[in-house]
Order: C-alpha cells, then sequence, then structure tokens
C-alpha cells in the first residue's frame, strides 16, 4: 500500500484489508477506498456532517468499477472506515456534538482570542482574507477545544459578539475591506502595468 497512516493505525489497516469489505478488493481500489474514509474522517472533524458525502463519494467509487452499486460501495467506505478507527461515522459525529454540548463557559471563553486575531492576520498577512483568516483560527480553536471547525466558528462568533457587542462577521469583512481588498487592487494593478511593458518591448522589438 502507497498510503502513509499514523502509525498508530498500523495495526487497524492491517485490519481492514483483512476484513470482509477490504480482502476482496485490489490494491488499488483498497487504497483508494482508504483515502476516502480518511476524507470522510476530515469531514466529521470539520462539520460533523458526512450523510451527503459519503454518498457522493461512494457513487463516485462505484462509477468506474462494474458491478459496483452506490449502495454496496458505502458499505465498503463505512466498513472500512470502522476498521480504520475504531467507531463508525455516526459515532464520531456524536462525540463531536457531545463534546461541544458538554463544553464550560471557561472553555468557551478560550475561544475569544482566535477571534480577535483574524483582524491582525488580515492586516499583517499577505492577501489573507477574512474567510481563509477566520477558517484558520477556527481549526486552531477546533484543536484546543477538541470540537468541530464548525463548532468553534459558531462558538467564535459567540464570544466575539459577547466582548465586541458587534458580529464577528461583520467585523471582520471591515478589516478585509481596509486591508486585504487593497492589496488585491495593488496586485491587479501591478500585473496590468507589468503586461503593458511587456506589449511596450515586443512593439519596440518587431
Amino acid at each position: 500500500m502507497d498510503i502513509l497512516y499514523d502509525p498508530k493505525e498500523t495495526e487497524r489497516v492491517s485490519s481492514a484489508r483483512d476484513s470482509y469489505s477490504g480482502r476482496l478488493l485490489s490494491d488499488p481500489d483498497f487504497d483508494e477506498a482508504m483515502m476516502i474514509t480518511c476524507i470522510m474522517e476530515k469531514e466529521i472533524q470539520k462539520t460533523a456532517r458526512f450523510a451527503e458525502k459519503v454518498i457522493e463519494y461512494a457513487a463516485a467509487y462505484a462509477h468506474t468499477r462494474k458491478n459496483l452499486s452506490v449502495v454496496k460501495a458505502e458499505k465498503i467506505i463505512r466498513d472500512l472506515f470502522k476498521e480504520r478507527t475504531g467507531m463508525s461515522m455516526n459515532e464520531m459525529k456524536e462525540i463531536f456534538v457531545q463534546r461541544e454540548e458538554g463544553l464550560t463557559d471557561i472553555q468557551k471563553r478560550a475561544a475569544f482570542p482566535y477571534a480577535s486575531e483574524i483582524g491582525p492576520m488580515i492586516e499583517k498577512g499577505d492577501k489573507i482574507s477574512f474567510h481563509r483568516a477566520f477558517s484558520h483560527q477556527a481549526k486552531n480553536c477546533a484543536m484546543e477545544l477538541n470540537i468541530t471547525d464548525l463548532g468553534a466558528k459558531r462558538i467564535m462568533s459567540e464570544q466575539f459578539e459577547a466582548v465586541k457587542g458587534e458580529k464577528l462577521y461583520d467585523w471582520g469583512k471591515d478589516q478585509e475591506t481596509r486591508f486585504y481588498k487593497p492589496q488585491i487592487e495593488a496586485e491587479k494593478q501591478e500585473r496590468k502595468t507589468q503586461r503593458s511593458q511587456n506589449r511596450t518591448h515586443e512593439y519596440s522589438r518587431s
């Protein structure tokens, strides 16, 4: 197998390969199915949702394989996911949901510094939009609180409004207008000037 797994998963990956759903697959088919399980794990960590995406990936997986239905492909992906992670997709989702519901007020307040750092990221960064900064900070916040990125975004927004008295989205978009958009406009102008200079150079050589 060509995929690089977490060393902690080595035994589980071997178990997945020897499982009912894994043992009849060719090496390339098994590797692809396992990559999909990794994608699904990331999606659950990000949003605590998976139902629609697993069907989409199952359909794509089944599309180029004869005699494999979408239903069967989904079952293979779900089975291998459980073998690799030690839990079903729904069980993993519920763990994230329960963690977020169980956060204390002190834990929730820890999200504010991540939200407030969005402004400096946009101001001092190299063409960093609000969406990019928000996603970056939410991922870091989610890792600290051990919740989903989506949950972190929700709590960051709540804490920012509670402290600052304004919506994080509105404040962030204002920062974007002040710092990000001028950088983009300057870049566009630079490219326009460069194209004009190139045309002038080509004309002078003709």
